[in-house]
Parts: C-alpha cells; structure tokens; sequence
C-alpha cells in the first residue's frame, strides 16, 4: 500500500514560565492510503498536541515544533511548507474534526455560511454553487432538510447535528485523510454509535484515511487497522488492533483494557483501574514515564528510557524492558 502520512522523530514543546512541557517526544510512525488508525492513551498523553503538529496549528508562543519531519502524499515535509502552502493543505487534503463541536463552530454566523467559505476557498465555487454542495453535504452525514437547516446558527442543533455539521465540513474538500479528535466524547452513546458508523460508512464511500483519536480502547476496535497507544508524549505500543487486543505487551495498555467492561465477564466484576497519576510533562522521569505506575518495574526501567522494539508479533513493537514477561489479555 501507498504510504500517505510518514511521521518522524516529532517533537513538540511549550515553553511556559513554569518550566519546558515536553508534550511529543520524538513519535515515529506511517500510515498507508485509506487506513484507518486509532490513537488511545489518557488525557494529557500528547494525541491531540501530536495531531495539532501535524496539521501546523500549535500556537506560537508558548507551543514550538523542535524537530521532525511530517512527510505527506508527495513526498512533502508539512513542517517545511510556508503559511499560505500549508493552507491549502489544511481542509483541502488534510481535514480535522475537533472534540467540542460548539467552541469549533463560530456561533455568530449559520452553519451554511461556514461550510460555504472553505468551498469558495478551495475551490473557487460562486455562492449559489457553494450552497448546493453545502446542503449536499449536510445530507450525506444525516441532517434531515438539508438545504432550510444550512441558515441556522449552531446553537440550534443538537449536539449530534453539530457534529455531523463538523464532519460534513470537514469532508467538504474531499480530503486524503480526516482526523478526529476525540468526536464522540461529549455525546451519548447511541449518538456516538451513529457517528461512529458515519465515518465508517463515509470513509468506505470516499476512500479517505481516517485518523481517530480517542481515551477509550473500545471506540477504536471497531474502526481501527492500526493502533498506537501514547503515553507521556511517546508512542509506547504500536501494532494492529487483533495484535494489541489479544497480545498485549505493555502494561499501560492492558491498563486501559483493564478498564473497560466486557460482554463475557461475569456480573459484578470490578473494572481495573491504574494507580497513580501520568507523570509531569515538565520534570519527565529519566526512564520509562510509567516507571511510577507500573507493577512489573524493575531498576533498569528508572535508569534508561526503553526503545521501541519488535515483539513475537510481526508488526506490533513496544516501547518495555519487560514486555517479554508482560502477559497478553485475551480478547
């Protein structure tokens, strides 16, 4: 397969009057064509700061990509591209759906009037052209009377609508790769489900890699090829989602399995939780960040930050001194 998104060595500080946050340290990884990835890990992990790296939208000051390379499509490096380049790039060939719909959408103007402008933009479409293919859109993610809904604000649709709202502008450039951060986190769960299954859905229709970043493992087993769980700004395990679920290897993420529930337990089993706290991204430990949380320590892992390396898994790699001791979850 092609390989459309090549990241490495990427790494993203804020420079505060605290202290330097060492928010991404030096992720590596690639994603082909029309591959769908998940990217897990609790809050404060660097998933969302990685992917505002990617798409050139870390705010300076504080925030400064130090080094990498974001290699996308043909070859270019993301990071080298000047301002007006790069916006063309950003809704035209690289698109994000943010967390919270209603602080993304502008309140002050219709939801129409917002997909509209990125059509003009990109594609220079007149008004009346613009507003077919808006209402054109809306449709295709779900919003019943398309065209009367393209006048309202945002505040007049439900949390889902907007949503969809969010994704239908996205999409409205016909991207080479959609990224959503955290889309489902502020709905129910039925509405999650069916935002779920429309990204599904729109990615088999458009042929488009989908990045999905989410806290919850469970999200992503239904959606994802591969899967990388973050932690304290590294990339700590990396495989396909069969690999991760059934072999897991590290023991941060058989962690965040072990906290979420499951059709085949027995009734009245109590989820696992993870000790402690992720560590301060200003003062990072020198070994391995979940050194604190970890039962399955030992010195080695307070004195050296361990590399990521294969497994008996092809394609699954580790970032563990001890993974060979760690003992895999069945899915």
């Amino acid at each position: 397969m092609e390989v459309l998104l090549d990241v490495k060595n990427l790494t993203t500080r804020f420079y505060t009057d605290e202290g330097v946050v060492h928010a991404v340290n030096g992720i590596s990884y690639a994603m082909e064509a029309g591959e769908t990835l998940g990217v897990v890990g609790e809050s404060g992990c660097g998933k969302t700061v990685h992917a505002l790296s990617i798409m050139r939208l870390i705010p300076s000051p504080p925030g400064k990509i130090d080094a990498g390379e974001v290699i996308f499509d043909d070859g270019r490096d993301l990071l080298k591209l000047s301002s007006g380049d790069m916006r063309l790039v950003r809704g035209a060939e690289i698109a994000m759906v943010f967390q919270d719909p209603m602080t993304s959408l502008n309140p002050v103007f219709t939801v129409g009037t917002q997909i509209v402008e990125a059509l003009k933009i990109h594609f220079g479409m007149t008004d009346n052209e613009a507003r077919e293919r808006a209402g054109e859109l809306l449709a295709m993610v779900g919003i019943p009377a398309a065209m009367q809904r393209l006048d309202d604000y945002p505040h007049q649709f439900s949390g889902g609508m907007r949503q969809r709202a969010m994704i239908a502008m996205a999409l409205s450039c016909d991207p080479k790769l959609l990224i959503a951060d955290e889309p489902t986190t502020a709905l129910d769960v039925t509405i999650q489900a069916q935002i779920v299954d429309l990204v599904r859905r729109l990615q088999a229709q458009l042929g488009m890699a989908v990045m999905w970043i989410t806290h919850d493992l469970g999200v992503v087993a239904e959606l994802a090829k591969k899967i990388n769980v973050m932690y304290a700004g590294y990339i700590i395990e990396r495989g396909d989602v069969r690999s991760i679920y059934k072999r897991t290897r590290h023991p941060y993420t058989i962690g965040l399995l072990g906290s979420l529930p499951r059709l085949d337990e027995v009734p009245g089993t109590k989820l696992v939780s993870i000790p402690g706290l992720p560590p301060d991204l200003i003062d990072l430990p020198q070994g391995c960040p979940f050194y604190a949380r970890c039962t399955y320590r030992k010195d080695q892992c307070l004195e050296e930050m361990p590399p990521l390396e294969p497994t008996d898994d092809e394609g699954h790699i580790v970032a563990c001194w001890r993974w060979e001791h760690v003992a895999g979850r069945d899915a």
